[in-house]
């Protein structure tokens, strides 16, 4: 096994984590007794992962979850790998709930439906809808949430077009990034129809924001993960729509990530 991780082109810890994933064996496993002898098959499991994953593969995919705000999300080629930024926009809108009893909560994009199934398991008492315009990623969330116990209704649709009624907070992941960024290399292998977002990355943004007043209930909140440098326009986005108490808030590398505002009302404070 020692020879095996020290002749990969892998780091350490994603070696250990594809070895452990070909020999169907808990990492600790392998700290615990490096010595111990790996068969020929999977040895060969291990190559076949260890080149997927010099070829860019997400080693998310590769072993088929990632985890997210503490538990383990079913993910593949039809939904973005969960990131830990996100884990923001779920502690953003878990503190604006938190005053209300039974709120009624959106997550537009649901992808992997990480954010609306830790919304249900950290809030029961809410009602959650989540909402993709892919019917695989629909899938995939549908899994994940009944695996993990969450009660979530999945719409198929494009943003608010499949939405009846109104929420106490709308939460968003849209796709951000700009048609011509470099950084897109580097996602080839995530669907490109879950990032890009027009010639600005702000397409959706753009939808989802100019949509949120008339989805949501007076005090509501909407919530929004954004590329790192969009802050601006995207509170800009917010004030149009006459929203108020707009907030950027950073993620733990001190970047601009989520903008939150209210919608005014009678409940609003």
């Amino acid at each position: 096994m020692a020879r095996l991780l020290a002749e990969s082109a892998l780091s350490r810890v994603e070696a250990r984590l594809l070895l452990a994933a070909a020999l169907g064996a808990p990492i600790e496993s392998l700290v615990a007794r490096p010595e111990q002898a790996v068969g020929a098959e999977a040895a060969a499991r291990f190559a076949a992962l260890a080149a997927r994953r010099a070829r860019g593969e997400p080693i998310a995919y590769l072993l088929g979850e990632k985890e997210f705000f503490g538990r383990h999300f079913t993910v593949g080629p039809a939904v973005l790998v969960p990131r830990p930024e996100t884990e923001l926009l779920v502690e953003i809108a878990l503190a604006r709930l938190r005053p209300l009893a039974s709120p009624r909560v959106l997550d537009l994009g649901t992808g992997s439906g990480c954010i609306a199934a830790t919304l249900a398991l950290e809030r029961p008492g809410a009602a959650v809808v989540a909402v993709d315009r892919s019917a695989e990623a629909i899938e995939v969330a549908r899994g994940n949430a009944q695996r993990l116990g969450a009660t979530v209704e999945f719409l198929l649709g494009d943003w608010y077009a499949p939405v009846r009624g109104q929420f106490d907070l709308i939460a968003a992941n849209p796709p951000y990034v700009a048609r011509a960024d470099p950084h897109l290399v580097a996602l080839a292998h995530e669907p490109r129809h879950a990032l890009v977002a027009g010639a600005d990355g702000l397409d959706d943004l753009r939808a989802i924001v100019a949509g949120a007043p008339s989805h949501l209930r007076p005090g509501g909140w909407l919530a929004v993960e954004h590329g790192h440098d969009q802050a601006a326009h995207v509170r800009q986005l917010f004030e149009q729509a006459g929203l108020a108490g707009i907030e950027s808030r950073c993620d733990l590398s001190g970047i601009e990530r989520v903008c939150v505002g209210r919608l005014g009302g009678a409940n609003a404070g």
